[in-house]
């Protein structure tokens, strides 16, 4: 039991402390340990609208079940806690910030998911877990923060990255699970390049967040 919590849980922590570190100006511990846990909070009232779906019969098609039943579902969740906790909160002043916080209830969601996943399937699947569902609601959690930080820090089209900040990581995860819900063979061939393009992209989003701090600091200097 150790053995699949430990596994179950490291990789959100590994990729957490990735995220966090590249941050110029470290965050509150608190307050990253409160977003973690309203992510992780999130995966119950999920499961149970999910399984209300599956009951009812109302998962639909592949697309249906892909982009909202999960995709939608899961991101505007996210997305709400964001808003409700610290789109508004003090210590939410820079980019990049957003970029943490988006990531560490994404991470805690997913924490939570991948434990369950383990404990019901196995831990012969968290080097996959770890390879892709963990670190794509990670990446997620990236393009969630870079358009919440710009509605917060930018003096203009607010309220279009607020909306944004749902749209992409949406979209994004809907594609991620047609995915794997569509290709019953060589999923692979499609998933590899999408995370490869997910990860080029997220990488370059948290640079140029980067940047808008020390653009701010030089203008104030």
């Amino acid at each position: 039991m150790l053995a699949l919590f430990s596994a179950g849980i490291a990789p959100a922590f590994t990729l957490m402390a990735f995220f966090y570190l590249k941050d110029r100006f470290t965050e509150p511990f608190s307050l990253m340990v409160k977003t973690f846990l309203f992510g992780a909070l999130l995966v119950f009232p999920i499961m149970f609208i999910q399984y209300g779906f599956s009951a009812e019969n109302l998962n639909g098609s592949n697309f249906v079940q892909s982009f909202f039943i999960s995709g939608l579902l899961e991101e505007f969740f996210k997305w709400f806690v964001f808003i409700y906790i610290i789109f508004h909160h003090t210590d939410f002043d820079a980019h990049y910030d957003g970029i943490v916080y988006a990531v560490s209830i994404s991470l805690g969601f997913a924490t939570v998911e991948n434990i369950l996943y383990l404990f019901t399937n196995g831990i012969e699947y968290a080097f996959s877990r770890a390879l892709f569902p963990v670190s794509s609601h990670a990446l997620f959690g990236v393009m969630m923060g870079y358009h919440f930080g710009k509605a917060k820090i930018g003096v203009a089209h607010k309220n279009r990255h607020i909306i944004l900040a749902l749209l992409v990581p949406f979209l994004l995860h809907g594609s991620y699970n047609y995915i794997l819900n569509t290709i019953t063979s060589d999923w692979l061939i499609l998933l590899i390049p999408f995370m490869i393009g997910l990860w080029f992209t997220a990488l370059h989003r948290m640079k140029t967040a980067n940047q808008s701090i020390i653009q701010k600091k030089k203008m104030q200097a």
